[in-house]
């Protein structure tokens, strides 16, 4: 066996995806026009799978912002937090947190994955446990692997499987992180956030919830599926991105705690990384002010998700969440029906994720459509018109 032998049954994916007239994973966008529109092999195409939720890509303020900042401060840090990389717009940003948040402390870090990694790694140690919900991103999992704690999941959005890993752990509960997401990101479904902060704080356990694909989208003022339920006050720590709503580049934590601030100095993802550029944070920092202010911008999010999960629904495909959401995740047969469906949407300019095993919840294979606040009538219109008509017939195959 060769080093490099484990690397064949990727290989043979891409090959066999490579055979597509366009790669139908890490699809190449060779421009992107707006928030809305792209150019794909020489074809203009309605984005339909971007993340961007509020479509601040190409918000003038946002755009400014960086470009000031790029002008005046450079192109990097070229350091850690730690060493030269902590400008002062880096503990604005963090001081902003903070307010918007009623929050005791606050650290940005480089990318909302390493947000994870760093928060989680350094909250649980030796002797500490980690109690993750089994659909998780990658990134909460990486965290966990990269803590010494002891790492142990409980059944997607099921609390009464958490109470039971709980009870088990004991007088360990109190030594214990509960990690969940607001909105997951592949079914786009959300976590019963009620009941999960209602068995943590009973066992006398310590939550974290990832606002990674909520922030921006739910609650008064965006913070996330913790604000919208009223329990923003009974969560510990939250993590988010800067590249959904925010549509930059970085991540943060917050948290009730201030010992939160002393924590960045035991975590090695922070420590070790050069900071944000200047100009990721001058635009995040004005993506925030308008996050914070965007019920309108949240209020036409809302009108499109329900109109695509409605016309879905109606054109008879299983859907991964039971809700609308910004996430439309639609439930193929397998690998093959789920390619073939992306390709006919592409054909019909609509550019979707094809989102495969294993990175996927459950094995399953799935076509994944994101809104956002800067899509039309029009857009959410072409995106149904482009479904092929015999959806009935899908769904059951795929049941």
């Amino acid at each position: 066996m060769s080093l490099l032998d484990k690397f064949q049954p990727y290989a043979d994916v891409r090959d066999e995806l490579a055979r597509a007239t366009v790669a139908p994973v890490a699809t190449p966008i060779d421009r992107v026009l707006s928030a809305t529109r792209g150019e794909i092999a020489g074809r203009e195409v309605l984005l339909a799978g971007t993340n961007n939720y509020l479509g601040l890509t190409f918000d003038p303020g946002v755009i400014a912002a960086a470009r000031d900042a790029l002008e005046s401060q450079g192109t990097g840090t070229t350091g850690s937090r730690m060493a030269n990389g902590s400008y002062a717009d880096h503990r604005a940003l963090e001081h902003e947190l903070i307010t918007a948040f009623g929050a005791r402390a606050a650290i940005v870090f480089s990318t909302g994955y390493q947000a994870n990694l760093g928060t989680i790694s350094a909250l649980a140690g030796s002797g500490d446990h980690l109690l993750i919900d089994a659909d998780c991103h990658a990134s909460i999992y990486d965290g966990c692997r990269l803590s010494a704690a002891d790492t142990l999941r409980f059944r997607h959005n099921d609390a009464a499987s958490l109470d039971r890993r709980l009870a088990r752990l004991g007088a360990e509960a109190a030594r214990t992180l509960v990690v969940v997401e607001g909105l997951y990101s592949m079914l786009g479904d959300r976590t019963p956030l009620a009941d999960i902060v209602e068995v943590t704080r009973r066992h006398g356990a310590w939550l974290l919830v990832d606002e990674a694909h909520s922030f921006g989208v739910y609650g008064e003022r965006g913070l996330g599926v913790a604000e919208h339920d009223g329990l923003l006050e009974q969560v510990d720590f939250v993590v988010g991105t800067f590249s959904k709503s925010l549509a930059g580049i970085g991540g943060f934590c917050v948290s009730r705690h201030e010992a939160l601030d002393v924590a960045r100095m035991a975590s090695r993802p922070y420590v070790f990384t050069a900071s944000p550029s200047p100009s990721a944070i001058a635009a995040t920092r004005a993506a925030l002010a308008r996050v914070l202010d965007g019920a309108a911008l949240r209020a036409q999010l809302w009108r499109n998700a329900e109109r695509l999960y409605a016309g879905l629904d109606a054109l008879g495909y299983r859907l991964g969440a039971p809700e609308p959401g910004p996430v439309a995740a639609l439930i193929m047969r397998d690998r093959a029906s789920a390619t073939e469906l992306w390709q006919q949407l592409l054909d019909a300019g609509i550019y979707t994720n094809l989102m495969l095993p294993p990175a996927t919840p459950g094995g399953e294979s799935l076509l994944r459509i994101s809104v956002s606040a800067a899509h039309q009538d029009g857009d959410i219109d072409a995106i149904l018109a482009a479904f092929p008509a015999h959806a009935d017939a899908r769904r059951s195959a795929a049941s």
